[in-house]
């Protein structure tokens, strides 16, 4: 009869390969990719609302265009301040957090242990196991294992407000330049509903890209930006006719 050792020998490295687990950088990808999502949705619904909004009060193509430049370059602007504030509250308070374990762990690294300890058990670990894993954690990086197991922090992947901020500007104004080239480009007489179905593509596309980051069900997110992108370009429409009609 085998041993238990004899039996874990005879487990080949074939059978259990070795996985390299990369982590580091992935918040900050993560980071990236959300704030240029977010920032080619706003681009392309606030422009296509305020082209289309013009529109409906002047058949003008230049104050169109002028209005639909100035929304964009504004816009742009707009959604990479506020990444890179937002960015920069989570920035500092991820700081602020790894500042505190790390003056825990100079005072009272036992109690910290306790407190790592207690950290797995809440998690579903045995005692025994929680033990054997904040041990052999803390030999490791006491800093680190207990960033990870209290905020979900990384000390080696904060998250950049630079990189937020022109991913968002990018992301933005690639997305505002689809409605705005639509409306410029296609005959007057077709102006509102070539860029109302330009638009809409659009948002179904980011909308279909989002929901794949986030490993969600494509068509919900969709009918979500389609639908509302929808409502926003008739609002707004019907605002400019009622503005052109009878103000001037």
């Amino acid at each position: 009869m085998k041993t238990t050792e004899s039996t874990n020998a005879d487990h080949s490295a074939d059978e259990f390969p070795e996985v390299e687990v990369k982590t580091h950088g992935m918040g900050e990808k993560l980071n990236r990719l959300r704030a240029a999502v977010l920032g080619a949705n706003d681009g392309i619904v606030s422009v296509a609302a305020v082209v289309v909004g013009v529109a409906g009060a002047t058949s003008s193509i230049r104050e169109i265009s002028t209005a639909g430049i100035a929304a964009l370059v504004g816009g742009a602007i707009s959604m990479a301040l506020g990444e890179y504030v937002s960015v920069s509250s989570q920035r500092d308070a991820e700081r602020a957090a790894i500042e505190t374990e790390r003056k825990l762990q100079e005072a009272d690294p036992d109690a910290e242990l306790t407190h790592l300890v207690q950290a797995y058990k809440n998690s579903g670990l045995s005692e025994e196991t929680a033990i054997a894993v904040a041990r052999e954690r803390t030999a490791l990086n006491p800093l680190a294992a207990h960033l990870e197991i209290h905020y979900g922090i990384d000390e080696e992947d904060i998250v950049s407000p630079w990189s937020a901020a022109i991913a968002s500007f990018l992301a933005f104004f690639v997305g505002a330049v689809v409605p705005l080239i639509a409306i410029v480009l296609a005959p007057a007489s077709v102006r509102v509903a070539v860029c109302v179905a330009v638009t809409l593509v659009a948002l179904a596309i980011t909308g279909a890209i989002s929901a794949k980051l986030g490993g969600a069900k494509a068509s919900r997110a969709v009918v979500r930006l389609v639908v509302g992108g929808g409502l926003a370009l008739a609002a707004t429409f019907l605002v400019g006719m009622l503005f052109g009609t009878t103000v001037g």
